[in-house]
């Protein structure tokens, strides 16, 4: 997995008016929990701007003072007008110790379904899953090049050394389905339209109209 730098400074005072003179100042508010003692601390907002405003997920290595930290962010605080970034928080990475984490999901290859008119459909644009930290993957790549239409691949088909996938199993990640309106052609119906159209039986003629009675004469 990939990583960034981020250098910060120890917050003395942890409270909401510290706070918002922290974000006042350009500074977001931190913490890292997940080993032996929670470390709060500031850094500047562009510190973070290869860390959030990307969809690939990054280990941060995080130098607060003289002590460095390896972690992972695990959530973040918006402001609901601006989006401006109020808080993160960051799971440190010990070794032996599982770590949950959404990653996301690459697509691979070309499908035969899509190439004879079927949608692909992707469901999943990240996964959850839990590993520890050596274990864990830049992405979830699935290979979509043996699907037909009709076919998917599901969370359970996924497998990955070290990684536990923790959505549902029988969830379809990606899939090719019909397109709207689209009827599959069966075998006979396809065999049916080759064969000549057989001659069609002529009609036959009509009756002829019988003759009207003649009147009987009078006596």
């Amino acid at each position: 997995m990939k990583s960034v730098s981020i250098s910060g400074s120890p917050r003395v005072n942890v409270g909401k008016k510290d706070a918002k003179t922290s974000r006042r100042s350009g500074l977001i508010p931190c913490v890292i929990y997940g080993g032996k003692e929670q470390v709060h601390f500031v850094a500047d907002e562009k510190e973070f701007k290869n860390l959030v405003y990307t969809p690939e997920v990054y280990k941060a290595e995080i130098k607060v003072g003289d002590n460095q930290y390896t972690a992972i962010m695990q959530e973040i605080q918006f402001h609901p007008i601006n989006d401006k970034i109020l808080h993160i928080d960051f799971r440190e990475l010990v070794p032996g110790k599982y770590v949950t984490v959404d990653v996301p999901v690459k697509i691979s290859g070309t499908s035969p379904g899509v190439r004879d008119g079927g949608l692909l459909a992707q469901n999943y644009r990240k996964l959850k899953i839990s590993a520890q930290p050596q274990d864990f993957p830049e992405n979830i790549t699935v290979d979509i090049s043996t699907l037909k239409i009709g076919q998917g691949i599901k969370v359970g088909d996924l497998n990955y050394k070290g990684v536990k996938f923790l959505d549902n199993p029988a969830s379809e990640v990606v899939g090719v389905k019909h397109k709207r309106g689209a009827v599959e052609e069966t075998p006979a119906a396809a065999a049916a339209a080759a064969a000549p159209a057989a001659a069609a039986p002529a009609k036959a003629a009509a009756p002829a109209a019988a003759a009207p009675a003649k009147a009987a004469p009078k006596k």
